[in-house]
């Protein structure tokens, strides 16, 4: 048992519990965001400011949804041990795209705080991922896939 195969369940579950606290984070952040555009009237290139709000908050929940739905899939394979299956694989490698692009803009617009947060989240989920890769399902002796 290699030391891939021994790390990678916590791995997984350090992976959704940072998922899991991240998405009502997310949620927050929107509302904020919301309140500041609601009591500001603000508006983008004449839009009404009403739709602006309903939007912003949409776009938190919805995001939430998306995270934990993701922290669900790492929680699953750390829990079961097994890969995610196609689904799961393709909406953990979604939400490390996602990560990577808001951590190439959180640099500017926030900080280097920020960035370091969206990196390290991005390294767990690439981490799950590698961790359950092709053949991590094998039985015990056999060979890997290649």
């Amino acid at each position: 048992m290699g030391v891939a195969e021994v790390a990678r369940r916590p791995i997984a579950l350090v992976t959704a519990a940072v998922l899991f606290l991240e998405a009502p984070g997310i949620v927050a952040l929107n509302a904020v965001m919301a309140r500041f555009v609601d009591v500001q009237s603000m508006s983008l290139d004449g839009l009404d400011p009403d739709a602006m709000v309903t939007g912003t908050w949409v776009l938190g929940i919805v995001s939430g949804l998306l995270l934990a739905l993701c922290a669900t899939v790492a929680l699953i394979a750390g829990v079961r041990d097994r890969r995610p299956g196609r689904a799961g694989r393709a909406l953990l490698i979604g939400c490390a795209i996602v990560h990577g692009v808001l951590g190439a803009v959180t640099v500017g617009l926030i900080g280097w705080g920020a960035f370091a947060f969206m990196t390290v989240v991005l390294g767990l989920i690439v981490l799950t991922l590698v961790a359950y890769g092709k053949g991590a399902d094998a039985p015990e002796g056999a060979p890997a896939a290649a």
